[in-house]
């Protein structure tokens, strides 16, 4: 039997907590965990403030003007579309990728970009959806929950834990997740830079019956993607026998929607993910089954869109250098990300290159004023969806 003057106590305090809820936005409750390279810290709406505003980015005077322009609608034929996915542990370079996007469009207002967020992320998406409206007040924009349930059954152990992360396989189900008046989409990876207009991404055709584009690198060692176990089984192999398959990087790719859905390239990828499930067949997360779907069948792109392989490789994160040739695009693919490098005082020397384009801020010199924006989240551009699966 409590005293009575602990039970009353205990009593004030539920009495409190029921009047008075602890103030806490989305899906549930945000542990406490390490991001940015940087020190533990609370996972708290004050913590997902600290960017700086971008500044205003306007079209100029030969852009296509949109149907609407005081309510953009993802529908409009005008529009570029971008997908990318939104996380709490890429989302310093998510936000410095839609930045670099946005300064090097001719049309930046024609931009519409696809965020598609984990339905479990330590940072719910409505707190992304209100960090990505602070940031970018005039951007056009959806958020998506991707039900990690949809594809957490068919993912099999890699040689770097965070490549069995659910949401780098969101790519596979743009199809889906996208509106079907989305007809074509660029996807691109969160630890990149574009530095190039996103149009001529965009205005790239993709010939004949081809349904991805992407930069090409066919003396790349291909059979290195593959187990022995799938070299030496001479019906698995025989799936490269009538096209000549080159490596591509799925962090950047031009996709028609239309032909993805028609041939229903989803469940194409998805059947080669349940064998890997059964028998081993690579050691690589989310690419494999890009390559043994699409590769030797993709519309080769200039290598200027992906200068990729700057994060180092998988194991030492040791730096790299750029490839010979022009710059559109710069992907830190690899182990090493340039924010955690500059975090830690240890930077790669191409990762000053991300550098300017970065617009997070020490704790310090975090805004007051967009903690008091996150306590009045707005739902309107947070798109959920449920089992679209048949």
């Amino acid at each position: 039997m409590l005293p009575f003057r602990l039970y009353a106590a205990v009593l004030f305090v539920l009495s409190i907590s029921l009047l008075f809820p602890p103030f806490c936005i989305g899906i549930r409750s945000f542990p406490t965990r390490a991001i940015d390279g940087g020190d533990a810290f609370e996972l708290s709406s004050a913590a997902w403030a600290r960017f700086s505003e971008a500044p205003d980015y306007r079209n100029g005077a030969d852009c296509a003007v949109s149907m609407n322009k005081e309510m953009v609608s993802s529908c409009d034929p005008s529009l570029v579309h971008i997908a990318m996915t939104l996380d709490s542990e890429y989302l310093r370079g998510s936000v410095a990728a839609v930045h670099s996007v946005l300064k090097h469009a001719s049309c930046p207002e024609n931009v519409f970009f696809h965020f598609i967020a984990a339905e479990f992320d330590p940072a719910s998406p409505r707190v992304l959806t209100q960090l990505v409206r602070s940031t970018f007040p005039s951007l056009n924009f959806k958020v998506y929950i991707f039900r990690e349930d949809t594809v957490i059954n068919l993912i099999s152990s890699s040689i770097r834990q965070a490549l069995e992360n659910p949401l780098n396989y969101a790519r596979n189900y743009l199809g889906d997740i996208l509106g079907r008046c989305v007809d074509r989409v660029i996807y691109l990876d969160s630890d990149l830079l574009v530095v190039d207009d996103i149009h001529k991404l965009w205005n790239i055709s993709l010939s004949g019956s081809r349904v991805i584009g992407a930069p090409e690198y066919c003396h790349a060692n291909f059979t290195k993607y593959f187990t022995d176990g799938f070299w030496s089984d001479p019906v698995l192999s025989r799936v490269f026998s009538s096209r000549k398959p080159c490596y591509f990087n799925t962090g950047v790719m031009v996709m028609d929607l239309v032909r993805w859905r028609q041939g229903n390239y989803r469940k194409r990828i998805e059947n080669w993910m349940e064998l890997q499930r059964k028998r081993r067949i690579y050691d690589l997360g989310s690419l494999p089954p890009f390559l043994l779907v699409f590769a030797g069948n993709v519309e080769a792109i200039d290598h200027r869109w992906n200068q990729h392989g700057l994060g180092g490789d998988n194991v030492r994160g040791s730096c790299r250098s750029l490839h010979p040739g022009p710059v559109s695009l710069l992907h830190w693919s690899g182990k090493g990300k340039p924010w955690v490098r500059l975090e830690s005082k240890n930077p790669c020397p191409l990762d000053h290159l991300w550098e300017p384009y970065d617009l997070y801020k020490p704790l310090r010199h975090y805004n007051a004023a967009k903690f008091q924006a996150l306590s009045s989240i707005s739902g309107s551009t947070l798109m959920g969806f449920s089992s679209y699966l048949s």
